[in-house]
């Protein structure tokens, strides 16, 4: 079992050693202390849906936002309102079997490396692009955690020193160029810049987001700035990462990954110009993930299995 903590919502899925869903449920994310319950809820909740029993599961992953550390207490998340809870201990007590619990991002990397995009190659980094920026490395098969399981922060690495401030309270970080609200944020301020974009024809500064630019790319002379300036960071950032972990392929997951081929064949474009000795070596692929949203469950579930 996988279970997905979000703001809103904990999504959940059953899958088998292949990774074929049994079933999948949700309910509303209830935070601070309540969390438990409403984890105990949907687990229940699923179990049914399999018409067995706890005993029938192999283990039941969760993966929720936030610094979580390799005894799986959630050291902080600001938005579930939680610091320093033993969420793991506590289900193992409650449900009676195995629980593992891990960062959403570092789920994600092992839900796409198990059995979505990065199915095929040993060694693999997802990047997520979103409200903000978050990844997980995947080496050898196998997650990797970091010290005390803090895993990697790679949306707050620096890409342009002194640059715009972030809410870790660095500069420049990946996340304030990168994630889906900066590129909006910069396609709206485009679009107030030049009155006569063809992007005004169906977007207001209400309306627009992150895929107002990639609309009109091939059209308006703005949309185009909007996306060269977009994916000139975001390949930075990619280039960055491939030198070093050199893994065999970036997957970008999150909603601008929706852009597909729009946004894979120019970023390795860019990526393979400025990757460290060149490709003809050790090539960095770029793919889009394929799992959605459901790739922190497959990935909670995988955390399990091993």
């Amino acid at each position: 079992m996988g279970l997905d903590v979000g703001g809103t919502a904990i999504k959940g899925l059953v899958i088998d050693e292949k990774g074929k869903i049994v079933c999948e449920d949700s309910v509303p994310t209830r935070v601070g202390e309540e969390l438990l319950g409403c984890i105990e809820e949907i687990a229940e909740k699923l179990v049914r849906l399999t018409g067995k029993t706890f005993s029938g599961l192999n283990g039941i992953g969760v993966c929720c936002p936030g610094l979580v550390d390799e005894n799986g207490i959630i050291v902080f998340a600001g938005n579930l309102k939680l610091k320093n809870f033993p969420l793991q201990d506590r289900l193992i007590k409650n449900l009676g079997v195995p629980v593992k619990v891990l960062n959403d991002a570092n789920a994600a990397a092992l839900g796409e490396a198990k059995f979505g995009a990065g199915k095929g190659y040993k060694d693999s980094v997802m990047i997520t692009l979103g409200t903000g920026v978050g990844g997980g490395v995947v080496i050898d098969g196998k997650l990797f955690d970091g010290y005390k399981g803090a895993g990697t922060e790679i949306g707050h690495m620096v890409i342009e020193r002194g640059g715009n401030a972030c809410t870790c309270g660095r500069r420049g970080c990946f996340e304030v160029y990168c994630s889906a609200r900066a590129l909006t944020a910069r396609t709206k301020w485009a679009m107030e810049e030049d009155t006569s974009s063809e992007m005004w024809k169906t977007y207001s500064l209400a309306t627009a987001d992150g895929r107002t630019a990639f609309e009109y790319m091939d059209c308006d002379r703005t949309a185009r700035m909007v996306v060269n300036w977009y994916l000139k960071y975001l390949a930075c950032g990619l280039t960055n990462v491939a030198n070093i972990f050199r893994p065999q392929v970036i997957l970008i997951g999150g909603g601008v990954a929706a852009q597909g081929s729009r946004l894979t064949i120019p970023l390795q474009k860019l990526v393979d110009e400025e990757l460290f000795g060149g490709t003809d070596y050790a090539p960095v692929k770029i793919e889009c993930a394929t799992l959605g949203n459901r790739a922190g469950g497959y990935g909670a579930a995988a955390a399990v299995m091993e």
